[in-house]
């Protein structure tokens, strides 16, 4: 048996894990024995092509990444810190990182985090308005609760189990759910909710010693309702976000009241958008985000970051990737199903549909691209600006891009009129300057990593990096 084999073992059984299926009620969805899923779990069984296309499926991946020889992810990752400046006169090759990634996943992980602290070290320090040094950007932290959802796939059963009960109890005693979800925090946690006037930038606080729960009076209306739904969510879920990050890998303590952040936000998207009704939404629109935006009284953020989550087993969605940047080009979000990859440490492709979103505000852009390895993905962008609720408020531009592989493409209405199978129609991308192979792209920032330019005095190029 092969290294090939051996990984895919190995892949099936950690994704069984995370999804919280166990070999029979997997056996039973393949429709094999038990004891031969068990075999191929412990790599003492082959698994044939029409298998490997089913458990994908059921899992709501790419068979491809079952069957790479190595991490895909990790291996990204890794090609990506050893294309910076640092590394410059290594001799590394593609093959060597590939090798660390499959031979010896551990140690890849660990020198990719200590490349993530020195990054985090050398980062300006911010000041404050006495002009006081304070700590470098949290970098370390956000990567490591971002490689958690990532490790998740970013379904977390035990919230939406807890959303559902509480969603349940709230429909039966409510014909609307805001009304029944600030009458839930009254009854229950003895908080009552009210509208106030807050110093700019808080959207809510805890006033009269904990009994009044106060919303900023110039949040539009989804914006208070999920800082609602996300309280509630905090209160409801406590037990189960402590022990999802007790049981995790994440730094402790920096982590934990991001991580809690993160968690909760995923309950209360759970409470906004229950999960069987979203899917199903979601499924008879074609993923229309604004339509479902309207019908669960979400921001088209909230409904983007909803889709991604839909993992559960025999009822999942289509793989997607998701993106969220602001005008100059800093990824504060990412996440990937649908096999793209998305930088961890520098800017993205500025042939991305992500970017270009900032030049029309407010539309959807849509985009076919094609990666180096001639991986081929559809991609949406729309650019938003969230703040300046009020008079001379500041705003603040992202730009949130979502996608899947082409493969998956046809579910989406926004594929309609687009011919998916002609590669010339695509936009070649890489994932990022110092290790996109594309020489002759006039858009680069950098040279590739492991090529060096000479200025030619008979001849000038449109870009130094070009050839």
């Amino acid at each position: 048996m092969n290294q090939l084999d051996l990984q895919i073992g190995g892949r099936i059984k950690r994704l069984r894990r995370q999804k919280s299926v166990s070999q029979a009620q997997l056996a039973a969805a393949l429709e094999i024995s038990a004891s031969y899923l068990n075999l191929i779990e412990h790599n003492r069984r082959r698994i044939t092509v029409p298998l490997l296309f089913r458990v994908a499926g059921y899992f709501g991946v790419e068979a491809g990444e079952l069957a790479e020889s190595d991490d895909a992810r990790l291996s990204g990752d890794l090609m990506e810190m050893f294309g910076d400046d640092i590394f410059a006169d290594s001799d590394l090759t593609n093959t060597d990182i590939r090798d660390l990634a499959t031979h010896h996943p551990a140690v890849g992980r660990a020198v990719l985090k200590l490349f993530d602290q020195l990054r985090h070290l050398q980062a300006p320090k911010a000041s404050d308005a006495a002009g006081e040094n304070l700590a470098p950007g949290h970098n370390v932290v956000t990567e490591a609760v971002s490689d958690f959802l990532q490790e998740n796939a970013n379904y977390f059963p035990t919230l939406e189990a807890a959303a559902e009960r509480v969603r349940h109890d709230i429909d039966n005693t409510s014909d609307s759910f805001e009304a029944g979800l600030k009458a839930y925090l009254f009854n229950v946690f003895g908080i009552e909710a009210r509208l106030a006037s807050l110093p700019n930038g808080v959207v809510r606080r805890l006033e009269d010693n904990g009994r009044v729960l106060a919303f900023a009076d110039t949040l539009e209306p989804e914006s208070a309702l999920f800082a609602l739904a996300q309280h509630v969510a905090l209160l409801i879920a406590d037990g189960e976000i402590r022990e999802l990050i007790d049981n995790s890998t994440l730094p402790q303590p920096d982590s934990v009241g991001l991580a809690r952040n993160v968690l909760g936000s995923y309950a209360a998207a759970a409470l906004i958008m229950p999960y069987e009704a979203f899917f199903r939404a979601c499924r008879d629109t074609r993923y229309d985000i604004e339509r479902l935006a309207r019908r669960f009284r979400a921001s088209f953020e909230q409904v983007c970051h909803r889709m991604t989550t839909l993992q559960r087993p025999s009822m999942s969605g289509i793989p997607l990737h998701l993106v969220r940047t602001d005008i100059a080009g800093n990824i504060s979000k990412r996440f990937s199903l649908s096999g793209i990859h998305i930088p961890r440490h520098s800017g993205a492709c500025p042939r991305w549909n992500i970017y270009a979103a900032f030049l029309n505000p407010g539309q959807i852009n849509i985009q076919l691209s094609q990666m180096p390895d001639g991986q081929r993905y559809f991609c949406i962008a729309k650019a938003i600006a969230k703040g300046g609720y009020s008079y001379n408020a500041p705003r603040r531009h992202i730009a949130i891009g979502l996608g899947c592989h082409v493969s998956q493409a046809s579910a989406m209405i926004y594929a309609d009129g687009i011919d998916l199978s002609a590669p010339p129609g695509a936009v070649p991308i890489g994932v990022g300057c110092r290790i996109c192979p594309r020489q002759e792209c006039g858009q680069r920032a950098h040279p590739q990593a492991d090529h060096r330019f000479a200025t030619d005095d008979t001849k000038r190029m449109e870009n130094l990096y070009m050839g």
